[in-house]
């Protein structure tokens, strides 16, 4: 990742759920967004396991960045739409890591296949995000 990226990456995230629960984007490139999230007291729930639904924010925060990369030179922003997830394994403690791939990039809608990986590279969750490209309110 370049630093410009990196720097405009740090404004936006700044006072964000993705800051709040210590997410980390590892590599953006175009059509590809890789990033990683702990699994600790900020993403556990009740039995000691990842939340789903730090999955799913994991999940839609690598599309969106992904997405917003893709227009926002176009003056246009990207928001989330629809998000599905299936949780496959849990994870107590450590990492997980999250790649989005683009598998539709449309003048409206783009569409990002997520994986997530614990430490040993074992599938955790697999999830679909599709983005909705909107003017940018700024």
């Amino acid at each position: 990742m370049d630093d410009a990226k990196m720097k405009r990456l740090s404004e936006i995230g700044k006072n964000t759920i993705a800051e709040a629960l210590g997410m980390e984007l590892t590599d953006l490139q175009e059509g590809v967004v890789k990033g990683k999230l702990p699994v600790d007291s900020r993403t556990h729930q009740p039995y000691g396991l990842l939340h789903g639904g730090a999955s799913v924010v994991l999940a839609e925060t690598l599309g969106s960045v992904g997405s917003h990369f893709l227009v926002a030179d176009q003056g246009k922003g990207a928001v989330g739409v629809e998000v599905n997830a299936n949780h496959v394994k849990g994870v107590r403690d450590g990492w997980v890591h999250g790649t989005a791939t683009l598998a539709h990039k449309g003048g409206r809608i783009h569409v990002w296949n997520i994986d997530i990986r614990n430490d040993d590279g074992d599938l955790v969750c697999t999830s679909r995000l599709t983005v909705m490209i909107v003017p940018n309110r700024g």
